[in-house]
């Protein structure tokens, strides 16, 4: 398929183009339908839902907040009237506006504070906030402000004002794509190189997003899913491309044709793409199991944009790489080839010196790894999940603003009240019963209606606050219960509380699911049962460690002025899967293309130490580079307007920090070290029952052994740069896909003789403690053949 995409680069461009545009027009012609379903079957606060929505339908649109504050006087006071009245009066006549409740008409008084100083109006759109034009609300927050003056302050909430406050649409995925950019080209130093995951990640994520546009007119899609879709869409479409490229780049500086480089760069790099987007996807499936309506449309989402990616990179890249030829190196780079000739198959600079210093001192770097993310982990144990609301937003926006003004002038806990839903028993001893308790502002008794009862209940303290939960267990516990009433506890704040706690009762299940098949995964693939134990321990780790991070930044509030984030609060119920599922993701991904290369000098060795060495010292600069783009892309969706994306974002650039610069290049090779060939080991009854999947290419038919007689040997001596023979020296000869032939090890002489089965191409692997590992591909006619070696301390070669 890689060579066809090559060959054919202009029919495949042509129809990655018109499925881009195609979709795109569908999507613009269609419009939006994204739907927040929140369903928590078996929960009091749903019940209390499903019971309101008979008695009391729900009104269309969405009901906003003007709030109005003096410095002097009160607002009863003439001149603030007159300022306030005719703003409200206009608003109230813009199309698309319902009502508005006034608190200076009659039965508005309970919208004025004790102290006279401030005061709210309710306005209700006759759609719902996502509906709303934007320019209505901007002209709703334009007419209400334009009342302020000295000593008089206007502020405005709710979700349709929230529209307004966001940053211009595509900001965070422009500010992400620029940074990603720059640190492409000081990876390439081209600028053509640099294009390449950029155009591969573009045509992945708006395919993807334009999709998901469409999968919202024919199923439940939040509108959290193209966020959360555009940021990990962009991660991995950038990444992937950047895995072949490498390879490829890497290719042609060794010799090899573009077109044989391109298609061996899909075969090796291209097979771990696929199977890293499986992981992803898989991942991204485990959600499933928390039987949480509201994630399904962010699974649809996000599963559909990284299959996307996946198949951008298989496809449209190999085509792209068929239109730049050799340009997809630098111009120095193309100088220096043609002056010099290919490079050498050799690891070296600074992340050879790295691998080395880890196969040197393995404990150390283990235990400071192990210490580092075990601190950083600690403030996990304080996890608290809950929702975010506006009081969470920035001190700056009008919204938080207006929040603020509420709490000081009609309580904590008067912007989240609950609602407590009766059916039966004395209502009026239920409403003397939850006055009565402690936390309780007031309570108030609206009209029954089909024989349901609605208590509003203002709590003493905030939506977010713990004694506020602590209030909902005792009114579903003591107080309800007590009065003898048959009733359930409602509101935004109970169905957060609920949320929450269904959430984590299930996100057990959910980690079990996805280590699980994560495990099972990698031990098809590496036919190994201690890499992927390796694997989810190491998962586990990032998880605690980055939610620990995000713990501190965002429960505790350490640097969130620092960084304009808002206020301290709980850490969203959903976000625990979300980001687990992303980040189990990802580090998967890592795992992959560092094992890979790994388990591929094992397969030609049988050496774990080489094999771990070379795989680390091939894989580490990209890794990290995949790693520094994937940040930049995540904290760019600090910019999105959206708290929840905002929070999702900077945890998982930290998570993928933590576990590409400590665990895959630190870690996880010192573990390895240490471990020795175990890393590889797996029962023989367990090995032929499993399923062949292998990440790497199939290996060559290896040649014939076993016929009579030899058709050559190959002989020589083993010598140190000072000529000095080498005893002990392991001589191994492979065939060209990696099977081992023979295997001696050299006299005191430090000669050697290995037997060759038939005339041909083979790998010749020599290796001695203290003084590195060499290969070469030698050629073997019909006579012997005589191949000295000579190793130098530490040297360290590859073997492709």
């Amino acid at each position: 398929m890689a060579r066809w995409c090559y060959r054919h680069r202009l029919v495949v461009l042509l129809l990655w183009v018109g499925a881009l545009f195609g979709l795109g027009f569908s999507a613009s012609t269609a419009g939006t339908d994204y739907a927040n379903v929140f369903s928590l079957p078996d929960t009091d606060s749903k019940s209390a839902y499903d019971l309101m929505e008979k008695a009391f339908p729900a009104r269309a649109g969405d009901t906003d907040t003007v709030v109005w504050k003096v410095d002097d006087g009160t607002v009863r006071d003439q001149d603030v009237r007159s300022r306030l009245q005719p703003a409200l009066a206009e608003i109230a006549k813009m199309k698309g506006v319902g009502d508005v409740a006034d608190p200076y008409t009659d039965g508005g008084a309970t919208q004025i504070s004790r102290d006279g100083r401030i005061a709210y109006a309710q306005i209700t759109f006759t759609e719902q906030a996502n509906a709303v034009p934007k320019e209505l609300v901007q002209d709703v927050v334009d007419t209400a402000q334009a009342a302020e003056r000295d000593g008089l302050q206007v502020e405005l909430g709710g979700q349709a004002i929230l529209r307004v406050q966001e940053p211009p649409a595509g900001l965070a995925e422009m500010v992400g794509l620029a940074a990603a950019a720059i640190v492409l080209f000081l990876a390439f130093g081209s600028l053509f190189a640099m294009l390449l995951p950029i155009g591969v990640a573009i045509f992945g994520v708006g395919t993807g997003l334009f999709s998901t546009q469409l999968l919202s007119h024919v199923t439940d899609v939040p509108d959290l899913a193209p966020l959360l879709s555009s940021l990990i869409g962009l991660g991995v479409g950038i990444d992937y491309a950047l895995f072949i490229v490498t390879r490829h780049r890497r290719g042609i500086l060794r010799g090899a044709d573009p077109e044989e480089s391109a298609v061996t760069a899909l075969n090796t790099s291209g097979r771990a793409v696929l199977f890293a987007g499986g992981t992803v996807c898989i991942a991204l499936a485990g959600m499933l199991v928390t039987n949480l309506r509201f994630l399904d449309g962010v699974v649809i989402g996000t599963s559909l944009t990284v299959v996307l990616s996946v198949l951008a990179a298989t496809t449209l890249l190999p085509a792209l790489l068929g239109l730049l030829g050799p340009r997809v190196l630098s111009r120095r780079q193309r100088r220096r080839l043609a002056a010099e000739g290919p490079e050498p198959e050799r690891a070296s600079g600074l992340a050879a010196r790295w691998s080395a210093g880890v196969q040197r001192r393995p404990r150390r770097i283990a235990t400071l790894a192990v210490v580092v993310m075990a601190v950083l982990a600690l403030p996990v144990l304080s996890l608290r999940l809950g929702a975010t609301d506006q009081g969470n937003n920035d001190a700056t926006t009008t919204t938080r603003k207006a929040y603020d003004l509420l709490a000081q002038g009609f309580g904590p806990g008067f912007n989240g009240p609950l609602q407590v839903v009766a059916t039966g028993g004395d209502t009026a001893t239920l409403v003397k019963d939850i006055e009565a308790t402690p936390g309780v502002a007031q309570a108030a008794s609206l009209p029954p209606a089909r024989g349901v009862t609605v208590i509003q209940v203002v709590p003493t303290t905030s939506p977010q606050s713990e004694q506020t939960d602590d209030l909902i267990d005792t009114l579903r516990d003591d107080v309800i219960p007590r009065a003898g009433a048959t009733a359930h506890v409602g509101g935004v704040t109970a169905v957060s509380k609920d949320f929450a706690s269904v959430t984590g009762d299930r996100l057990p299940l959910f980690v079990v699911t996805i280590i699980g098949l994560g495990f099972l995964l990698l031990l098809v693939a590496f036919r190994s049962l201690v890499v992927p134990l390796t694997a989810a321990v190491m998962n586990l780790i990032a998880a605690a460690a980055s939610f620990g991070v995000l713990v501190a930044i965002f429960q505790w509030g350490w640097g969130l002025d620092l960084l304009g984030l808002g206020k301290e609060g709980p850490i969203n119920a959903f976000l625990p899967v979300i980001m687990l599922s992303l980040l189990f993701g990802l580090s998967m991904d890592y795992q992959v293309f560092l094992v890979s290369r790994m388990h591929e000098e094992w397969v030609h060795t049988r050496d774990n130490a080489r094999a771990v060495r070379v795989g680390l010292a091939e894989t580490s600069r990209v890794i990290n580079s995949a790693a520094l783009i994937m940040v930049c892309v995540f904290l760019a969706f600090v910019l999105s307007g959206d708290s929840g994306a905002a929070m999702a974002g900077v945890g998982l650039a930290v998570a993928v920090a933590l576990d590409a610069f400590i665990l895959r290049t630190a870690l996880v090779p010192a573990a390895m070290h240490l471990l020795g060939n175990s890393n590889w080991w797996l029962p023989a009854w367990l090995d032929k029952r499993l399923p062949h999947l292998a990440v790497e290419p199939q290996e060559e038919a290896a040649e014939a052994v076993g016929q009579e007689g030899h058709a050559s040997v190959i002989h020589g001596f083993v010598r140190t740069v000072d000529g000095d023979p080498l005893e002990g020296a392991a001589v191994t000869l492979l065939s060209r896909g990696g099977r081992q032939l023979d295997r001696v090890t050299s006299l005191a002489d430090g000669s050697y003789i290995l037997a060759v089965p038939s005339p041909g191409t083979y790998l010749l692997a020599t290796a001695a403690p203290s003084y590195g590992s060499r290969a070469r591909h030698v050629v073997v006619a019909d006579g012997p053949l005589v191949h000295d070696v000579e190793l130098t301390e530490g040297e360290m070669d590859t073997v492709n």
